[in-house]
């Protein structure tokens, strides 16, 4: 037993020798005025983030980590709490990070890397959006004026992004990570629904796949620009028809879709309640302000009688349950995505598109750009 013992405990320490002289990546630096704060060193992969390392943090908030070295760029975080800095690492290189608690996410140096001054350069530059965004959706203003007023934000900063960091280096860490940023929990980059915003992906998916064929994450963003060109692809011209079951008595097109636990849904069924109909999709830069005005419309008029019916029009069936779990109106989702029968009955040309129904179930007004929608429910109410 003891001879049995002493050689498993030697192929233990060959095997942790083997591992220690494996290349690797430091991560390493300070964090003033975080004593006793735990810091977190966590990976940022495709599947979500996984904490690699931790530490707690004494008066000098000095730290050290290190990482098997990448096979090609992979991107980490170091998190106190709810603030996070984000890197990216593509070598046996040792990055160094000096913060301060108090501006830890923002006021962050990280010393002689390019890819990773750019990152901080988005991340502060998405901030800034996201306020603006906040600000926003408290405003007060018309949800017509908040939804053009998000919009033009939010092209302003793709476009700025794309220029500046996407299309100026598509095969940097840096124009990858500006893919994949979000606003109110949402991708502000459409990579299946958005013509433009595929144009992104694919440059950085070409580029990629030319230096690292085999990685996932190249092979990963392939399959995202071959999915989004599917779904934008234009199918041909067919005539529409209608079956006559689809079409009721009540002067409205029936829509009979199943909602997230799997129930069917008939607009029709609504009958008595005066009813918001609103062609969406989730995976886009405006929806998360888009539920918000909603959300406040609903808790205000739902007890007197309003019901939204959410048609959600996004491809990723995973995707649309999680983010309409926690949305407290029926939503339901066309599998048909962008090619909706449902969508074309109704004339829907650009998302999101509503219409409100009367008690008495007939269609009574599609909500345009100067439609003050609270205005033209409290009307039918």
């Amino acid at each position: 037993m003891k001879k049995n013992a002493y050689i498993a405990a030697a192929l233990l320490s060959a095997g942790l020798v083997a591992c220690n002289n494996e290349p690797a990546f430091k991560v390493e630096g300070e964090v003033a005025q975080a004593t006793d704060k735990m810091l977190y060193f966590e990976q940022t992969g495709l599947e979500g983030i996984v904490t690699i390392d931790s530490v707690k943090l004494n008066d000098k908030g000095a730290f050290s980590f290190s990482g098997a070295r990448p096979e090609s760029p992979d991107f980490y975080r170091l998190r106190i709490g709810e603030q996070v800095i984000n890197f990216t690492v593509d070598s046996t290189e040792t990055v160094t990070i000096h913060a301060d608690f108090n501006k830890f996410a923002t006021d962050y140096q990280i010393e002689n890397s390019e890819n990773n001054e750019k990152i901080k350069e988005l991340v502060l530059l998405q901030a800034d959006l996201q306020q603006k965004v906040n600000q926003l959706g408290k405003s007060g203003l018309p949800i017509g004026v908040v939804q053009d007023s998000l919009q033009q934000m939010v092209n302003a900063y793709k476009e700025k992004v794309k220029k500046n960091y996407i299309f100026i280096g598509p095969n940097k860490p840096y124009s990858y990570f500006a893919l994949f940023q979000q606003l109110n929990g949402l991708m502000i980059f459409d990579p299946l629904n958005d013509k433009e915003d595929i144009k992104c992906f694919a440059a950085v998916a070409t580029s990629l796949n030319n230096m690292y064929p085999h990685a996932d994450r190249s092979r990963n963003l392939y399959n995202m620009v071959i999915k989004g060109m599917k779904n934008t692809r234009i199918p041909q011209a067919k005539p529409l028809e209608i079956p006559e079951d689809k079409i009721q008595e009540a002067s409205i097109i029936d829509i009979p879709l199943m909602d997230i636990k799997g129930n069917i849904r008939h607009l029709t069924d609504l009958k008595g309640k005066v009813v918001l109909i609103d062609f969406t999709v989730y995976a886009n830069a405006a929806s998360g302000a888009h539920n918000l005005a909603l959300r406040e419309l609903y808790q205000k008029y739902a007890s007197q009688g309003l019901e939204i019916y959410q048609v959600s029009l996004d491809t990723d069936e995973h995707f649309w349950k999680t983010a309409s779990d926690n949305l407290p109106w029926i939503c339901v989702r066309d599998p048909q995505g962008p090619y909706s029968t449902y969508a074309n009955i109704y004339g829907v040309t650009q998302l999101p598109t509503a219409f409100l129904v009367n008690r008495e179930n007939v269609l009574s007004v599609r909500i345009g750009e100067k439609t003050n929608l609270e205005e033209a429910i409290k009307k039918l109410l």
